[in-house]
Formats: structure tokens, C-alpha cells, sequence
């Protein structure tokens, strides 16, 4: 077994001890978690290693790429200009993005954006090489991209290009790039070691993803069989079209890439995820952390994952498939009823919950099966709420 390093209280015991046994039976390599309840910190432990390679101990301050956990970080910064006035829900893209309205998105609004419904869940022509490093690049095949279907009418999960469509809206409206606005707004207020795109001069180590290796008995989802058979899809287009994106690359860190590309560590995300948890204002007001944890969007079959989502402006919500897919804990993310956040590829989360204060994160380098959340990470979900004493899961969120 891996050591786990860190602090935790001793009510999130049993947490813990999920956290080892992902080391010890659940194939975990390297992985941190961490949470606070109003405010303050109570569990905050990493372990395993940095790289198989070197065999280095994950440290205190290590961190990696959380994939889609960034799209969290993006929603907020739209959220801190529209609580400030800047940016209206309801308004037309175009109000802020002239360039936007080719090919009948004119009618496209913000709303829709944020709730994956603008219709560009991936791009139809090849994506240049290098092509996600280049904002300017991106924010033209978004602009000259035809919809897949009418914006409004649907909704399908826009995997990297909501970094695009939503973060061109915070730098339209502040004048920042989306790397910068989040550094300025959210990270450098709550102290957290969170970043979309990494500084000249970053000295830190970031730990390399292990991709996931299928096994013999994985059961393919819907997703993974159109990915694998369907070169037209939207799943094989959204996966694959990237123009060669190297997650690991330390050039691909530098680069805002705002719908997969961030750089955290649970306890950076749990500093993100703390002020909404509490209410208190700081980021956001409380009214608009009330809109931030409603359902705004809910489908029987996403367009892109094609299973049933839900989501809030920009956070996905509790998302329950167990009953409904063969695969059964790999399709789900089961949340708080109130919560909202967001999980990462290969099973990274981070989320705040207002009705307990909750804030929780938990990031790892060794990806796992699955569309949302496998074993590892919904178990350290699972402990957290049952030592806050709520009573099941079973109606699809934990609830007291």
C-alpha cells in the first residue's frame, strides 16, 4: 500500500480509509483529496507517486491536470460578470461576440452557453496541429463552425470547446483572457493553487495523467462504441479532433484551454469551491450561488455522452445512471441535491455544497473507466456525506 500523507479529522475516518484502499486495491497511482465544512479544512490527504517512472512520492503541493474540472473554473468567472451586471444571461452571444452569429447562431445566448446547448460539441474539419494552443485559432472555427442542431433545442455535452465558447464571453466582456481574469478574480482571492495556463517560470512538478488501459471484461458505453466506429460522430469528433493536444505537454499547460486544461490539486480545488459552499459573498453573491446549484438543463440522453445528464449554468449536478446502464458505477456522479461542480476525465471532481457547507475535491494522475466518476472517487463522496449524517443516496443525491 501506498503512504498517505496529511490531516484528517477524525469524523472523515472512514473517508481515509477509502482513500488507502484506492491505493491498495483500486489500481490508484498518485492522488490527493480534500475538504472543508464551513469554511474550515477537515481532511486534506495525498499519496502513491508523482510519475511511475521516477517512483516520486506525490507531495504536499504537487498538482495535475484536472481535465473538465476546469469548465467549473470558467463558469465562475462568467458568473463573477454577470452577479457584477456585465454579462446578461439572456442576451444574444452576439451582444458581446459579433463574430459569433455565422450559420444560424445568431440566436444563441449566453444561457445556452453555459448549459451546453450552443450546438458546437466539436468541430467537423480536422483541427490544425497545435490547433488548442491557439486561442485566436479556436475562437475562429467557433465563430465559423455550422451548429449541429439548432442552439436551444438540445443539449450535448461541449467537452473542450466550452473553455471557447464560454470563455471568449469573459474576455469579450473584461478585457482579460480567461487565464488571466481567473488568476485575478478567483485563484488570487481564495488562495487557490489552481491555474488555466500556467506562468512563464512555473517551477513545480506537474504530474503526468496515466491514460486508462481497457480490460478484457470493460463493458463499452454508447459513447465509447460511436467514438470507436463513427469517424462523423460528435463523440469521435470531440475526442479525437484536437489537433494532436498532448495533455501532458508542458507547452499544451501554458495554453488557457478552459474546458480541460487546467492545473490543480484537490486542496486548490476545495479553495475554489469554499466560498460557494459557505455563501458568503466573496465571490459571488448569494443569489447567484442559488441559480449556480439549479438544474437549468436535463436530458434523457445527452447528444454527445449519450446517457442522461443534468446540469446547472456551467456545473454538472447529481447525475444517477445506475439503474439505467449495465455499467454501474461508471456512468454516475451522485452528489449532494443542492451541489454543483464538475468532474474531470478519467474520474477527478470538485463540487460545493451550500446545504452543508461542503466543499470536496478529489484529483489523481491514473485515469479510470468510464464517462464521469468510477469507484475511487464516488467512495471518498460517499464517506463524506455519511459522516455529515446523511442518510442514502438512493433518490439519485444524498440527501439527510
Amino acid at each position: 500500500m501506498s503512504a498517505v500523507s496529511g490531516a484528517c479529522d477524525p469524523k472523515f475516518a472512514k473517508l481515509k480509509e477509502e482513500f488507502e484502499r484506492n491505493f491498495a486495491e483500486r489500481g490508484e497511482s498518485g492522488a490527493s483529496v480534500c475538504l472543508s465544512v464551513g469554511g474550515e479544512t477537515q481532511v486534506d490527504l495525498w499519496g502513491g507517486i508523482v510519475d511511475p517512472t521516477t517512483q516520486e512520492p506525490w507531495q504536499a503541493d504537487t498538482v495535475s491536470i484536472v481535465f473538465s474540472c476546469t469548465k467549473a473554473a470558467t463558469a465562475i468567472c462568467a458568473h463573477i460578470l454577470i452577479d457584477r451586471g456585465q454579462l446578461d444571461l439572456n442576451a444574444y452571444v452576439t451582444d458581446y461576440w459579433p463574430e459569433f452569429g455565422k450559420h444560424g447562431k445568431d440566436k444563441t445566448t449566453v444561457a445556452m452557453m453555459l448549459n451546453h446547448e450552443s450546438a458546437l460539441p466539436a468541430l467537423k474539419d480536422p483541427v490544425k496541429p497545435g490547433g488548442f494552443l491557439d486561442w485566436d485559432y479556436m475562437i475562429s472555427r467557433m465563430e465559423d463552425e455550422v451548429p449541429f442542431w439548432e442552439p436551444g433545442t438540445r443539449n450535448g455535452y461541449h467537452m473542450v470547446n466550452f473553455g471557447w465558447t464560454v470563455g471568449e464571453l469573459v474576455r469579450r466582456v473584461s478585457g482579460k483572457s480567461l487565464g488571466t481574469f481567473f488568476r485575478e478574480e478567483v485563484a488570487g482571492p481564495t488562495g487557490a493553487d489552481f491555474w488555466i495556463g500556467l506562468p512563464e517560470g512555473f517551477d513545480r512538478t506537474v504530474a503526468p495523467i496515466l491514460p486508462y488501459a481497457p480490460q478484457p471484461d470493460d463493458q463499452p458505453s454508447d459513447f465509447m462504441i460511436a467514438l470507436m466506429t463513427d469517424p462523423a460522430s460528435i463523440q469521435h469528433l470531440s475526442f479525437i479532433n484536437n489537433g494532436g493536444w498532448n495533455f501532458n505537454d508542458p507547452e499544451a499547460h501554458k495554453a488557457e484551454i478552459g474546458g480541460a486544461g487546467g492545473i490543480s490539486n484537490a486542496r486548490g480545488q476545495v479553495a475554489m469551491y469554499t466560498p460557494l459552499a459557505v455563501n458568503d459573498g466573496s465571490l459571488v453573491s448569494p443569489d447567484r450561488v442559488a441559480h449556480m446549484s439549479s438544474v437549468t438543463t436535463a436530458t434523457h440522453r445527452d447528444a454527445t455522452l449519450l446517457v442522461p445528464t443534468r446540469f446547472g449554468p456551467g456545473f454538472m449536478k447529481s447525475i444517477d445512471n445506475r439503474g439505467l446502464l449495465p455499467v454501474t458505477n461508471r456512468q454516475s456522479a451522485i452528489i449532494g441535491s443542492q451541489a454543483f461542480g464538475h468532474v474531470g476525465a478519467g474520474g477527478s471532481i470538485g463540487f460545493a455544497d451550500p446545504e452543508c457547507g461542503l466543499a470536496f475535491s478529489y484529483t489523481m494522475t491514473q485515469m479510470g473507466n468510464g464517462i464521469l466518476l468510477n469507484e475511487r472517487g464516488q467512495a471518498l463522496i460517499d464517506a463524506a456525506y455519511s459522516a455529515l449524517g446523511y442518510r442514502t443516496n438512493a433518490p439519485g443525491a444524498w440527501v439527510r
